[in-house]
């Protein structure tokens, strides 16, 4: 089997995950337990996708100017300033941080 075969299979297995989605009863999904845990598991997704993108680089850790750049943009987010500007300001740290040479 080549890798076409593999992203096949795992699109046919994604597309029948989600259409058997539209099978459940509108009961279950009205109860707040499952309303609860599909937001939170929403949020833990997000957040392991954000930490693996600015821990890794290829199959190792490496803590390099992205990480300050992420923890300046959360701080700005829970101080609810506008989108536009949190990735100007990460933007702006990780390119002084690796300007000034820390940090690679």
């Amino acid at each position: 089997m080549t890798l076409w075969h593999f992203v096949l299979i795992a699109s046919i297995a994604a597309l029948a995950i989600k259409l058997v989605g539209f099978l459940v009863p509108v009961r279950v999904l009205d109860k707040p337990v499952v309303a609860r845990s599909s937001d939170l598991m929403t949020v833990g997704l997000l957040a392991a996708l954000v930490a693996t993108q600015t821990l890794t680089s290829g199959q190792s850790v490496e803590l390099d100017a992205r990480l300050p750049a992420v923890l300046v943009a959360g701080g700005l987010l829970a101080l609810r300033v506008p989108f536009v500007v949190v990735v100007i300001a990460a933007a702006a740290v990780a390119a002084l941080l690796r300007l000034l040479g820390w940090m690679g």
